[in-house]
């Protein structure tokens, strides 16, 4: 075994030096995954999801949603009063009917985030998180095998293979190593990155305790869902479950076996669904994302968890799977049509947990276990064209809603999915539409003095109540993290937690255009059949150029323009649109200054935007550093499989 691993780092090409294919791969264990069909029109009708109900869907379900929805439904109708009141006077036209029917869908969407996020607060102040799953604290190691699955594409390898080996550690330490076997499913195309993951691999192989393997495709069909499914028709029949994770994952030893042991004593689910956190942000702009996640993402994913029940959605990573139940019901079809509606299905996720709720399978999000963690874009311009790929693959899922046999909250959950975007649009039509209605009437200043010293009247219920509903769900996340000590403690303390909260508001509120604007130009172009393609995400944190920014930020700048030209005709708007206008006008300043590193080193210095994970509570440590010459054990070894 030395004398191939030294052979294989010698060697300038890694195809001269291909070690013998059994020892990267265990034995084949086929397992049939069929192809399901999702067309509207079927000879033979799909009975609906709603017909099985799972033994882990809560007796008051009905009533939960009831709670939610019904509550967005009531904060979205006294909203409305105002800008109702205020066209009803001269009767409505066609403009401001369009105008009205924005708005309330946009404040619906709103409104249904808050009430979710107010049933998380609930949730996780009574310490109902547990009451659905009841996760055991202490499990036993599990009796089913488990298989890590890692699909990459061109990433940074020491990087990818570093979290695995902080993973294996974990395991290590709990004595669970045996029920783990860890799978690297690579679909890179280059050959220095292929390289990097062979030898990464040979060193991380004799020091792992789990087995450890390495499978790469040379066509990469169907991207990551096309990978995770080859995995499953070759291997999928030896293992019981499979956890997804992605490049940029991480997750503790004690997370993966509650799972596992949640998935044995609960032999109806399906998929259970973590709540990652976001840690290792280095750049101002991943700081915010970090901080955002931390101190508010946990009451809207327990809130998010306690109304989907057993109907809930999968979003690709970080998650266990059964691996039956997956290679029987989800299936990925090829739509007809030609893209970006038709071929392969992009965002796979969603879809997956919709097939297996339809053949009766529970699928749960679940709030209630720490130790999952991912990465985010470290700039505004690598977040954009990574929102792009998505997008494309959730305005997909419009042509999917009526799909036979899907529970009703699965369609929901498609429809929540292609409106992350469409909001963007209509929040620009909106804009647009208020301001050529106010181009109809001549500059009125009055209305200006207004701003500056409100009465109370309807239209200030509006604004009052559209106020709580946008930072509501960041206002309860704080209010849980200061209600705890230790939490408190953790993140700073209680002033840094405002002083920190009160600096993410600000930044997410001037990069609000600037995403709409570029979430609406996704929109369009994937309507005009633009496929964005597959790249691989950028994670490092290089920072931006000025000549990038400005290319990237010109249709932000164009927009801020725009709306610059019309308000000369209206001046006295200028301050109602200044939080819009303004971050557009300086969307490229505001990407430069949110991608340098630098700056966020000076803010974790400053205690701003601190999270657990600044204080050294909440790191995954990196066990794991490439050795110069890989020299792998045969006692390391599994036995070694008599083919690929």
């Amino acid at each position: 075994m030395n004398d191939l691993a030294n052979r294989f780092e010698r060697s300038a090409d890694w195809r001269e030096a291909d070690i013998a294919p059994a020892f990267w791969l265990p034995p084949e264990s086929p397992l049939a995954m069929p192809r399901q069909t999702l067309e509207t029109s079927l000879e033979t009708p799909v009975e609906p999801a709603e017909a099985f109900q799972p033994a882990t869907s809560p007796a008051n379900i009905a009533a939960r949603r009831l709670a939610v929805f019904g509550g967005a439904a009531v904060l979205t109708a006294l909203v409305a009063i105002g800008p109702f009141v205020l066209y009803r006077r001269g009767g409505f036209d066609g403009l401001e009917a369009l105008g009205f029917g924005v708005f309330v869908v946009l404040v619906g969407a709103i409104a249904c985030w808050f009430c979710t996020a107010v049933a998380g607060l609930f949730v996780l102040k009574t310490g109902r998180e547990q009451d659905d799953l009841a996760f055991a604290p202490h499990p036993p190691t599990p009796t089913t095998r488990t298989a890590l699955l890692m699909p990459i594409y061109n990433e940074n390898a020491e990087a990818a293979f570093a979290r695995l080996a902080a993973l294996d550690a974990s395991l290590a330490r709990l004595g669970a190593s045996e029920a783990f076997d860890i799978f690297v499913l690579s679909d890179s195309t280059r050959d220095d990155v292929i390289f990097a993951e062979r030898a990464a691999f040979l060193s991380l192989r004799p020091q792992a305790s789990s087995r450890l393997y390495l499978r790469r495709r040379t066509k990469n069909l169907e991207r990551k869902a096309g990978n995770i499914a080859d995995w499953v028709r070759k291997f999928g029949g030896a293992y019981g479950f499979m956890v997804v994770l992605d490049a940029d994952s991480s997750m503790a030893g004690e997370t993966l076996l509650r799972l596992a042991d949640a998935m044995q004593r609960n032999p109806g689910i399906g998929l259970i669904q973590t709540a990652p956190t976001i840690t290792g942000a280095g750049t101002p702009f991943a700081r915010m994302s970090q901080f955002g996640v931390r101190m508010y993402g946990r009451v809207a994913a327990a809130g998010l968890a306690w109304w989907a029940g057993a109907e809930a959605s999968y979003w690709g990573h970080n998650a266990i799977v059964r691996v039956r139940a997956f290679a029987d019901a989800a299936g990925l079809p090829i739509l007809p049509g030609a893209k970006p509606f038709g071929g392969h299905v992009l965002s796979h996720d969603v879809i997956e947990a919709a097939l297996l709720r339809r053949a009766g399978w529970a699928v749960h999000v679940t709030a209630a276990l720490d130790g999952s963690c991912e990465e985010t874009p470290p700039t505004l311009t690598d977040f954009i064209q990574r929102d792009h790929r998505w997008c494309q693959g959730n305005l997909q899922h419009l042509r999917l809603i009526g799909a036979p046999g899907l529970h009703g909250l699965s369609r929901s959950q498609l429809g929540m999915g292609a409106m992350a975007y469409l909001s963007s649009v209509l929040w620009f039509a909106g804009l647009a539409i208020g301001l050529i209605l106010q181009l109809r009437y001549p500059v009125d200043w009055s209305s200006f003095w207004y701003l500056l010293h409100p009465s109370f009247t309807p239209f200030m219920l509006t604004s009052l109540l559209s106020g709580i509903l946008l930072i509501g769900p960041k206002l309860l996340g704080c209010a849980l993290v200061l209600s705890r000590p230790g939490e408190r403690r953790a993140f700073g303390g209680g002033a840094a937690v405002l002083k920190s909260m009160s600096l993410e508001i600000v930044l997410s509120a001037a990069l609000a255009p600037i995403l709409m604007i570029a979430n609406t130009r996704a929109v369009f172009l994937t309507l005009r059949g633009r496929d964005v393609g597959w790249r691989p995400q950028q994670r490092d944190a290089q920072g931006l150029a000025w000549r990038d920014a400005l290319r990237a930020m010109t249709w932000q700048m164009i927009a801020g323009l725009v709306f610059t030209a019309a308000l000369a005709f209206r001046p006295d708007m200028a301050l109602c649109f200044a939080p819009i206008v303004l971050p557009l006008l300086f969307a490229a300043p505001l990407a430069v200054f949110t991608s340098r590193l630098s700056v966020g080193e000076r803010m974790a210095r400053a205690g701003l935007l601190a999270t657990p994970d600044d204080h050294g509570l909440s790191a995954t440590p990196v066990v794991f550093r490439p050795l110069a010459r890989p020299a792998p054990t045969s006692a390391s070894q599994p036995p070694q499989a008599a083919s690929i």
